[in-house]
Order: structure tokens, then sequence, then C-alpha cells
């Protein structure tokens, strides 16, 4: 089931940070992954930020100088540009879009959100072009996405972390809130094969997947909130989110291959995990 091979496939761009320079090195990280390449101009661009706590800790969420680094370069160069948030039943969105000052940024740039639990929000069955791995057989019923993703380019937002069911939590994690519901955590038993299933939605339904994964702070342990955080001061990049997910696999000190969905996603031609 090897998928078509898209700009960037295979290329992670890494960058060393600090706090003086950190923005800068985000317009220097997305020009080396060819985020031009990867995202079709003219289209739509979603930002997924990520709020894993309503409360601010380092490592957990979207920082604010992510998001702010990657707002000005693809303001810079013309894309029209929208947030996406979604909910969970732990955590408050309105309270941590504002404690982890993402509220702030998206603000200071005129960057519209999407909250995708509103009731305004219209979500469509959708059918896959290729069978699903699981996701038919956890939702009998159909599955459903959010109908304002389908047709826009989305920009994926994650820190480098830990996560209790899928021993890493990057890019392809970061989907999972925004294109499933509140019952995606039917899906936990068969966590990592619901991730390569939406990585093929992904490929689907946008014209350009990318994803920009912030690692000023690091965090092991019980992720994705209580975690041991550290200073690691590393940006990173990439269209292929298999690729970039098993770059920061290796730097948290773990074999991809030893992953599962990165080790699926791997063997099913979707990206590069070795």
């Amino acid at each position: 089931m090897e998928t078509e091979r898209f700009p960037g496939w295979g290329k992670v761009a890494i960058v060393r940070t600090t706090p003086e320079t950190v923005l800068d090195d985000y317009a220097r990280l997305m020009t080396l992954a060819g985020y031009q390449e990867a995202l079709p101009k003219g289209k739509r661009t979603l930002l997924k930020i990520n709020i894993s706590w309503q409360t601010w800790y380092p490592a957990c969420s979207t920082t604010p100088w992510q998001l702010e680094g990657v707002i000005r370069v693809l303001q810079g160069a013309g894309y029209e540009l929208v947030g996406v948030h979604n909910d969970t039943v732990v955590v408050d969105t309105g309270q941590g879009e504002v404690n982890n000052k993402q509220r702030y940024v998206t603000d200071k740039y005129g960057v519209p959100c999407i909250y995708i639990y509103k009731p305004e929000v219209k979500w469509v069955r959708y059918e896959p072009e290729r069978p699903f791995l699981v996701l038919d057989k956890v939702y009998p019923e159909g599955v459903y996405i959010p109908e304002p993703l389908i047709g826009a380019n989305i920009v994926q937002l994650p820190t480098v972390k830990t996560h209790v069911f899928t021993t890493i939590t990057g890019a392809m994690k970061n989907a999972f809130g925004g294109l499933l519901g509140r019952r995606r955590h039917w899906t936990h038993s068969v966590i990592h094969e619901t991730l390569v299933d939406l990585l093929n939605i992904q490929r689907a339904i946008h014209p350009g997947v990318f994803a920009v994964m912030d690692g000023t702070f690091a965090g092991d342990g019980p992720g994705p909130r209580a975690m041991r955080w550290h200073e690691k001061n590393i940006l990173l990049a990439s269209a292929d989110q298999v690729a970039i997910d098993a770059a920061s696999a290796m730097l948290q000190g773990f074999d991809p291959l030893s992953i599962p969905f990165l080790r699926l996603g791997h063997e099913l031609g979707m990206g590069v995990a070795d």
C-alpha cells in the first residue's frame, strides 16, 4: 500500500536554537525543510495547535514562539492562515489557549481560529480511498471528520515529548484531536494503527501536509502532561510525518522502528522511519 512520493519525502530539517534567535531559526528551519514545495499556494492553510494541558508546562503544548515563528514565515510568504483547536474530556481549550499564550499570538497576527468541537462546525462522513486498518471497526457507524479541514493545507505543531500510549507523540499523534471527535479514546487499544489510518486521511483530504516541531524544551516520562522536562534547544520540520516523528524518537533515545506506528507507516510506504 505504498503512497505516492511527495515533496520532502524522507527529509527532516533539524536546527539548534537559542531564546535570542528562535523566531529567526524557525524561518531558517522551514526553508530548509521546503515548506513552499510542500504547501501549495492559494490554499487556505490550517495550523493545528496542540493543547495537552490547560496549564502551561514545558514541552507539553504548542509553544507561543513556535506558533509565532510559523505564522511569521507563512504570512510573509502570502499564505491565508486559520488556527484549529479541538477539545478533550480533560482539557478546557479556552483556558488552555490563553494560559499557553497561543491566543495572544493568533490575536497579535490576526489569525482566526476554528474550534471544531463547537456545534456550528459540521462533521461529514469520510469514505476512505484505501481500506482502513482499524477505524471502520472502532466506528462501525462511519468515520466522521470536520468539514472545514477538507481541501485545506495542514501544518501540525507538536512538541518533542513522550506519551504513555504511543511511546512518543509528535506530528502523527497531533492529527488525532483534529480528525476524530470526543469518542477518540475508543481507539486507544489500537492507537498505533489508528495513527496510520489518520495519516492516510490527511494525505487524502489535505493538498499539503507539513509539521513544525518545537524541542526548545523536551519532556520524558509519563507524557503528554506530567513529564520530566529539560532544555533541548532543537527545532524540527518536515513534510514527511513519519520521518519527523522518527527523528524525534531518535533524539529522545528510542529506536524508531521499535515504535509500532512508525514501523507501520514505514512498511506501508507512507514515509521514512529508518
